[in-house]
Formats: C-alpha cells, sequence, structure tokens
C-alpha cells in the first residue's frame, strides 16, 4: 500500500464520503473519535459500517476510540463483517496496546486488519515508541499527534508564536520518525491546521519529506495536492537517484565514487534506491 498523503473524514458526515475518496488522497480515516460528538456516535459507527461494505477505489481506515476506553468496544462491534483497509489507533502506548487490540480484533474476525498506532498522545506513550519495532509485522505505519500530549500535561500548547513546534513536541515527532523507521513502516507526519495556509502547508509538508517522512495527514481535501506533491520525488531527484544507480552499477567494487562532480558512497546509493522505490 503505496501512502502519501490520508485524509480524515468525520465518520457522521457520510455526504462527505464520496468527495473525500475523489480527493486524490492516498487513503481516507473515517474517524469515529475526536471529530465524532458523543450523541452522534452510533450514526457514525452505522454510517462507517454501511460505506465499508461497499467497494471502493481508496484504501480505508477507521480511527476508532481509545483502546481500554468504554467507546472502543462499540466501534470494534461495528467493524465485525466489514472490511476496512486498516485501523488508526489512538492514545496507543507500544507493543502492550497493540496486543490488546489484537486479542478484541480477532474476536471479531477482524485479526488480520493492520493497525496504525498514533504513537504520542500520552507521557507513558513517549517511552514505548521503541517497542512498535516488536509487532511491526501488524503495522501499516506509525504517526503522532501535536494536540493530546499538551493536554494530557497542561502545557499552554505545542507551538511557538511562528507556528513551529516548541521542543518537546519536536522531540515527540523525532521519535516517531525514528520508531517507524526502526519498525520498518510508513513514517506519517502529522496534520497542518491551517487550512487556508497554502505556503505554510507546503513548507510543512516539504520539511516532513526532507526529514524522512514518507507520508502526511490531512483535515481537508484542499490539502492532499500540497501533500502529494511534497512526498512525490521530482523528475530531478528522479533523474539523480538513476544516476548514482547506474553508477555504482558500473563500478559494483567501489566504495565510493563520483556523480556529477560530488562524491557518493553507500548511504547515497541507499537512499538513491528508496527514492526509486526499490528499497
Amino acid at each position: 500500500m503505496t501512502l502519501r498523503s490520508l485524509l480524515f473524514v468525520p465518520g457522521d458526515r457520510p455526504d462527505r464520503f464520496a468527495k473525500a475518496a475523489a480527493s486524490g488522497a492516498d487513503a481516507l480515516i473515517l474517524d469515529l473519535e475526536d471529530a465524532v460528538a458523543a450523541a452522534n456516535k452510533d450514526v457514525a459507527r452505522a454510517a462507517v459500517a454501511d460505506w465499508l461494505r461497499e467497494p471502493a477505489a481508496v484504501p480505508r481506515f477507521v480511527r476508532i476510540n481509545p483502546v481500554g476506553g468504554p467507546l472502543a468496544i462499540g466501534d470494534l462491534d461495528a467493524l465485525a463483517g466489514t472490511r476496512p483497509d486498516g485501523i488508526m489507533v489512538p492514545k496507543a502506548e507500544g507493543a502492550a496496546t497493540i496486543g490488546r487490540i489484537d486479542a478484541l480484533l480477532a474476536e471479531r474476525g477482524l485479526g488480520h486488519i493492520r493497525l496504525l498506532p498514533i504513537a504520542t498522545e500520552t507521557p507513558s506513550a513517549i517511552f514505548q515508541i521503541g517497542s512498535y519495532a516488536t509487532v511491526a509485522n501488524r503495522l501499516v505505519g506509525l504517526t503522532w499527534g501535536a494536540e493530546d500530549l499538551p493536554a494530557s500535561i497542561g502545557a499552554a500548547s505545542s507551538r511557538e508564536a511562528d507556528g513551529g513546534y516548541t521542543a518537546p513536541y519536536e522531540l515527540a515527532r523525532s521519535l516517531t520518525l525514528f520508531g517507524a523507521h526502526a519498525a520498518g513502516v510508513a513514517a506519517i507526519d502529522t496534520v497542518y491546521p491551517a487550512i487556508r495556509d497554502e505556503a505554510g502547508l507546503a513548507a510543512y509538508a516539504a520539511r516532513a519529506a526532507r526529514d524522512g517522512f514518507t507520508a502526511m495527514m490531512a483535515i481537508h481535501p484542499a490539502q492532499v495536492a500540497a501533500i502529494n506533491a511534497a512526498f512525490t520525488p521530482t523528475a530531478e531527484a528522479v533523474a539523480r537517484a538513476q544516476a548514482i544507480i547506474d553508477a555504482f552499477a558500473a563500478q559494483p567494487d567501489a566504495g565510493a565514487l563520483q556523480v556529477d562532480g560530488r562524491m557518493v558512497d553507500a548511504p547515497h546509493l541507499k537512499q538513491a534506491r528508496r527514492v526509486l522505490g526499490l528499497g
């Protein structure tokens, strides 16, 4: 499953499902958690389950409510007999949470469905990010969020005045990035909340791709194109990657060599292969 963009859709807004599917997003996240008021949970569950029984051209994930809370069981019961492409797990706290949800999924015939944990929403979660490597076979990726964690510790904000993250939340972002790569799964950056700030979104997405994230979440269809562009290699990047691969193919015993006047070695070859989707 190739992922660059994952678009959130409120589960109680089935009128938006088709529009979201046509947005160009690589996957949708049908939200049963934060985007749905308590009074609408049952309506959202029914709408999501009904749509999941129909075929769709885009992969569909479902964000359930936190495992261990009173709402998650109702969410999973509603998904029994459907075929979501994945389940987003909020407030996950490492491999132990994956074990708990796996047991619940198996009871409902959903044990094959892969999981996308949100890895940074509680203080305890931060210390468990490395454990996801032990359950990597169950994961489609790893992502993080910048809202629940500051709320859980009484922080005034996760952001500086210029919109950048403060040091604690830069740390959370970085740990998620490295945790995902340690597990060998997609590293998915969090949402950019300013829907109308096109330049800011483009810069944020470009930074995410530069830093090693492989995808990003979106909260509005208008954000999808910029995110897809950021995580799609440019023609120049593809050409340079191919030149590096060709150079090493011509000199397979070389430890380092020059390409276009620049010295390249094994890490550059690894990155070139990644750009071309070869590993």
